[in-house]
């Protein structure tokens, strides 16, 4: 297949797997979506069997390869396995055709993830009652599913529960520098036109502009944690802010000198946080 290293087929049941070095490739409602597997550090059956496996959500222009090795130093730092997976369009995952036309996302495309493929693929891995790890658009992906499906818990760095005017101007900035990005962005994505515009394309689109899922929020009952940087040019406070309006038991985790990335930006911080929060779990009051 191009553009996708040396692999071959697992059949097992109705999921079929294309097995490949990093990375495999998993079909999920018809779809090839990029994923990656990190087992266990924990050689206990026993304790395995205690610990929520670590899901991974990535950015708007993430991917599997661009979380780099954050996923594995959660996953040694909390005692559990995780998974890593590429959005349609983004990593290594399936393309999308006429992206900028036909192919082009519509406003609720984060609504879709959540509520749709999400759950597919976590019945594909048989995987239940995750541990949601999301940032940006991932982490609101993690926050609408978690409205409406049983977690373990929800931790979000940078995620948007709204459409802020300082998003869109970042957003615009990003276009016009889309040209000097664009050869970074290729180590990341096999496409790397589909993966910045149907980012980018939705989130300057005029549907988008009253994106809000404040109104959801009410309904998550599982652990939540909330990481926003004081820095980040994509989002203000008000947006963790509001998850804990909505949500009394959400942890709020606000970091100075940080940015849009806080597991890059701050990573022990982030991942001391994270520990905390992974051996809370079953202890936190919820209203």
């Amino acid at each position: 297949m191009e553009g996708v290293p040396n692999f071959h087929i697992l059949s097992h049941s109705d999921v079929k797997i294309e097995f490949m070095k990093p990375t495999s490739l998993i079909f999920v409602l018809g779809v090839r979506l990029e994923v990656k597997h990190i087992p266990s550090p924990t050689e206990s059956l026993a304790n395995f069997s205690r610990k929520p496996a670590c899901v991974f959500l990535h950015e708007g222009l993430g991917s599997v390869s661009l979380w780099k090795d954050w996923p594995e130093k959660v996953c040694e730092s909390l005692g559990c396995e995780g998974w890593v997976y590429s959005r349609r369009g983004y990593g290594q995952s399936e393309g999308i055709a006429d992206v900028r036309g036909s192919g082009r996302l519509l406003a609720n495309y984060m609504h879709q993830e959540a509520c749709e493929v999400l759950p597919a693929l976590l019945q594909a891995l048989n995987i239940s009652n995750p541990l949601l790890v999301g940032h940006s658009d991932g982490g609101t992906i993690a926050l609408i599913h978690a409205c409406q499906y049983q977690v373990a818990g929800c931790v979000v760095m940078a995620p948007h529960v709204m459409v802020e005017d300082i998003s869109i101007q970042a957003i615009a900035q990003a276009r016009e520098q889309f040209e000097k990005l664009k050869p970074k962005l290729a180590t990341f994505h096999k496409d790397v036109d589909v993966a910045f515009w149907q980012w980018n394309d939705v989130w300057l689109s005029d549907a988008f502009r009253s994106f809000d899922i404040r109104p959801l929020l009410h309904n998550i009952e599982s652990p939540l944690m909330a990481i926003q940087g004081v820095d980040d040019p994509y989002g203000t406070m008000a947006q963790i802010d509001e998850i804990s309006a909505k949500v009394p038991h959400t942890q709020l985790v606000k970091l100075e000198n940080c940015g849009h990335s806080p597991h890059k930006d701050q990573p022990e911080e982030v991942l001391q946080a994270l520990k905390y929060f992974s051996n809370s779990l079953g202890n936190i009051q919820r209203h």
